[in-house]
């Protein structure tokens, strides 16, 4: 292989986001950006040198990863792709740490999907939006939050330009997007962008950033992304069956299907034969986080189809009126359950609590649940996961429970050095954002999540005389690692955010509290991997599912959780710790009392990793062993195949 070749050879790499889950490749990337990845690899390639080209020539590992990589990747992808089936519509997508498109667990659990469906070779393609200043940077200014929007263009994050537009309506005007593709194994992501020279100004800024603008700078959001992205499959000749609404952001891509098939203004005719292909996917147990639109703001916005039709605004209103406030609003959620032929919770609990939130509301009473997973290749650390594909096979990551009954096997040195290595990266991790020391022989707890109300990361300051006391303790050392980001205009979320970071900074703390700022999917990497103990208090049972205990767990760290989402099916005594709940019905009581049962739990377990580290170690494996088969997307993505995409295909032929 020459220097052209090579070239070409990594160009290739770079455009086919299969290297966000390959060790090997994210490691020749890291090489060739001195260490630590922090740009694109196809700006990486774009802007290699000759001396570069030649120094990776003679570098015979390197050439190796090259070589295996690109044999890889063609068998991957064979003959071709086949045109997709299903579309996942989710409002964002988080795929790498250096693709800025995504804010948290939604659109993290968005990217997993994406990539298990590619590991199932199945026929799905992605549909979103392509935000110019993505989601914020974090910095911690003054002790408070403060946030940044670097501008990015969609080249520079490995997007193609499929040389498509199309035309989205709004009052008094349509709206051109841009389509934009993005390769991820075997299945494709559409990014629709609107910074189009024909749009006006305003409309040039309506995907420009991410969950930051007012009501209707995300209405119109919502419609581009629906409306705009069915127009966009249909652009590109792809005969799309079954559409998948992640949430209700792109539910108005309902009115796009129904425009294709309404004759005449028969609007329940069309809704008949819209119905079969359409799933919905509920991510919230609380009305509070369902996506309302007020009257006197959409009423415009429906108008257009409305007239397009010519029938009533009100025939419209009724698809999506909320189940409570019928003539104030428009409910996302709503228009979804009274459309879809089927639709699911994100764990057993949440399928539960959704059930009952949305009694009478379309399908809602047959909302089933499939329990949110994570993409292992993508979330499991280097060394944990040769050790796997040592010890278990290269199977471990499908969800069969088969390979992981050798976990059994691995001796307690074994994990031992796994533990220690991820404690030391953590390590060098803190010391080198917040210039905090980490003793990698203290229990090291992990929270790292949204700062939202409800998740309550500071709910051990209701006893700030016993967490103190503990974190003074020599003799049995613990040191917490906090992390994530406050919505810009979530006052309360913020407010917790700038106590954790003050406590962490103060005499108080003993040095053995941190908080990193700048929270995303590296930072998170290194902490799933350094992490002994992964805590979680929400308010039950307001946590859907949740995944970051996932992803600790895969890694080998305990769960230390309210039976909540996930966790409250999979725990099952062994496997890490339940925190009890209280049954007082005041808030700031229920705290502290679920406050003090948390430090309790903390406390015995402290008792066991200082005092019985056998002990403690076989819980890993024995949580490995239970969990390992579970909490992987893959096996998430083939229950959504084989009972919700599969009866959806069968209904919309």
């Amino acid at each position: 292989m020459d220097s052209l070749a090579l070239r070409d050879a990594l160009a290739r790499l770079a455009a086919n986001h299969r290297w966000t889950w390959s060790d090997s490749l994210r490691g020749l990337w890291e090489q060739l950006d001195g260490g630590h990845l922090t740009r694109h690899p196809v700006v990486l390639v774009n802007e290699i040198t000759t001396e570069q080209l030649a120094d990776l020539l003679e570098d015979h590992e390197a050439m190796a990863v090259v070589t295996a990589e690109l044999a890889a990747l063609d068998a991957m992808l064979g003959d071709g792709l086949a045109d997709p089936q299903i579309a996942y519509f989710s409002p964002e997508f988080g795929l790498s740490d250096v693709i800025p498109q995504y804010s948290g667990g939604l659109g993290i659990l968005a990217g997993d999907h994406l990539k298990a469906a590619s590991d199932l070779s199945l026929p799905l393609v992605g549909v979103g939006l392509f935000y110019r200043q993505g989601f914020f940077r974090q910095r911690i200014e003054k002790g408070k939050q403060a946030e940044d929007y670097p501008t990015v263009t969609a080249e520079s994050l490995g997007a193609i330009n499929t040389g498509k537009t199309v035309r989205v309506p709004l009052p008094g005007r349509e709206v051109v997007a841009r389509v934009w593709r993005m390769d991820i194994g075997r299945v494709r992501l559409l990014l629709l962008d609107t910074d189009v020279k024909s749009n006006s100004a305003a409309d040039r800024k309506i995907t420009d950033r991410l969950y930051s603008g007012d009501r209707r700078h995300r209405l119109e959001q919502e419609l581009v992304l629906g409306v705009g992205g069915v127009r966009a499959l249909a652009a590109l000749r792809w005969d799309v069956s079954v559409f998948h609404l992640n949430e209700g952001h792109a539910g108005f891509l309902v009115l796009e299907l129904m425009d294709r098939r309404i004759n005449g203004g028969d609007l329940a005719a069309a809704v008949d034969q819209v119905r079969p292909g359409l799933v919905f996917t509920t991510h919230t147990p609380v009305p509070a986080g369902i996506d309302r639109f007020g009257k006197s703001l959409i009423k415009p916005y429906l108008q257009v189809w409305a007239d397009r039709w010519s029938i009533p605004l009100k025939e419209i209103w009724a698809l999506g009126a909320d189940p409570v406030d019928k003539d104030r609003y428009f409910n996302m959620a709503a228009l979804g359950l009274r459309l879809a032929s089927g639709a699911n919770g994100v764990s057993k609990l949440h399928g539960e609590v959704s059930r009952e939130l949305f009694a009478g509301v379309g399908i809602g009473d047959n909302i089933t649940s499939v329990t949110n997973g994570v993409h292992a290749r993508t979330w499991v650390s280097s060394a944990t996961q040769a050790v796997f594909d040592e010890v278990l096979g290269e199977q471990w990551t499908t969800g069969d429970p088969e390979p992981w009954d050798r976990i059994l096997t691995l001796d307690d040195s074994a994990i031992g050095d796994l533990r220690h290595q991820g404690a030391r990266n953590l390590s060098a991790l803190v010391s080198d954002r917040t210039g905090h020391g980490l003793d990698p022989d203290s229990l090291v707890v992990g929270f790292a999540r949204r700062f939202a109300t409800y998740k309550r990361a500071t709910l051990l300051f209701n006893h700030m005389e016993r967490l103190t006391e503990m974190l003074a303790d020599g003799d049995r050392p613990i040191h917490f690692v906090f992390a994530g980001k406050a919505h810009p205009a979530d006052t309360p979320g913020k407010k917790l955010l700038a106590d954790v970071a003050a406590f962490a900074e103060s005499a108080a703390a003993h040095g053995r509290f941190t908080f990193i700022p700048d929270y995303g999917i590296g930072i998170a990497r290194v902490m799933y991997e350094g992490c002994d103990i992964w805590l979680n208090t929400p308010v039950r049972p307001r946590e859907a599912s949740g995944t970051s205990g996932e992803k600790s767990a895969l890694n080998g760290g305990l769960n230390c959780s309210i039976l909540d989402g996930w966790w409250a099916e999979m725990f099952d005594g062994r496997n890490g710790w339940a925190i009890p709940t209280s049954d007082v019905a005041t808030p700031k009581r229920r705290d502290r009392h679920e406050a003090a049962a948390t430090l309790d739990t903390l406390d015995a377990i402290l008792t066991e990793y200082h005092g019985n580290r056998a002990a403690f170690t076989d819980r890993i494996r024995h949580a490995w062993h239970s969990l390992g088969p579970q909490v992987t997307a893959t096996r998430m993505v083939a229950e959504y195949r084989d009972r919700i995409y599969g009866p959806a295909l069968a209904r919309a032929r």
